[in-house]
């Protein structure tokens, strides 16, 4: 079987509160649009030349299966800071692969956001790789009873 390559991206993020750490992430996932989808966690590589489109023009079938690299990360201390960040490297040559990189922590998202950049800066060092621009999304989320947050970069096809 021969799958299709997705030619472009989107990076979308959630935050939310549940009874349980099940329906706190899905209540994230709902909040970043991709909640009534079945998502394909995958490993984060950036197909050639795929362009990033706004969120509005993300239309997902419903129980699709859907492709993305995500972070995410739940937590049950109340007061608690929790955050995840996703980061796409795009390089200067088309022609290659970009890379994508997700992190999470019980960190403010500055922090969070600092090291997956970094995350992405080094993945295309030890590739021998030109990279032309670091895109970067992410969430926090300080927990009241039982929180989740979610940030992924979302492959599709237009």
């Amino acid at each position: 079987m021969m799958v299709k390559t997705p030619n472009c991206y989107c990076l979308v993020k959630g935050a939310a509160e549940g009874r349980t750490r099940l329906n706190a992430f899905d209540k994230a996932l709902l909040e970043a649009g991709v909640g009534d989808t079945n998502l394909m966690r995958m490993s984060s590589i950036l197909p050639p030349a795929a362009k990033e489109i706004p969120v509005k023009e993300l239309i997902l079938p419903k129980g699709g299966l859907i492709p993305l690299a995500y972070a995410a990360f739940d937590g049950t201390t109340p007061g608690q800071m929790i955050s995840a960040a996703i980061a796409v490297g795009i390089p200067e040559d088309d022609r290659e692969p970009g890379v994508i990189m997700e992190f999470e922590d019980h960190a403010p998202l500055t922090n969070v956001e600092e090291i997956v950049r970094q995350m992405v800066i080094d993945g295309f060092e030890y590739r021998n790789r030109k990279l032309k621009e670091i895109k970067s999304l992410g969430v926090e989320h300080k927990v009241e009873r039982c929180g989740a947050v979610f940030a992924a970069a979302v492959l599709w096809y237009k």
